[in-house]
């Protein structure tokens, strides 16, 4: 999986985002993974729905346009639980719980893709 970073501005938010775009990396996404860190997310591309089943932590979603545009967020999103972008999500950002109440994303908003 590639590896790269999400800015707001040159404001760095979330510093290790590995990015799923293969139908292997997407199916798995985090399943048997241990919970992402602080500073990291998980991009998976395409990608307008999410599932947390077979899950043991909750994350944070925003999904994405493909511009980079946040078009929908969900806070908290539990094991067991199903999550649908409201409209033409491109991507799905996951985070570890908490992460959305810390970085205050806008609706709208435009975040930055940067590969390592």
């Amino acid at each position: 999986m590639r590896r790269g970073s999400y800015f707001r501005g040159d404001r760095c938010l979330v510093e290790q985002v590995w990015h799923a775009a293969n139908p292997w990396t997407r199916l798995r996404g985090l399943l048997g993974r241990p919970p992402l860190g602080q500073g990291e997310g998980l991009l998976i591309e395409p990608c307008a729905s999410v599932h947390t089943f077979g899950m043991r932590y909750s994350i944070d979603l925003v999904f994405l346009d493909k511009d980079d545009h946040i078009v929908d967020m969900h806070e908290d999103v539990a094991p067991w639980r199903t999550r649908k972008a409201r409209t033409r999500a491109r991507k799905t950002l996951e985070l570890p719980a908490g992460t959305l109440a810390s970085l205050s994303p806008v609706l709208g908003e435009r975040l930055t893709w940067q590969a390592r």
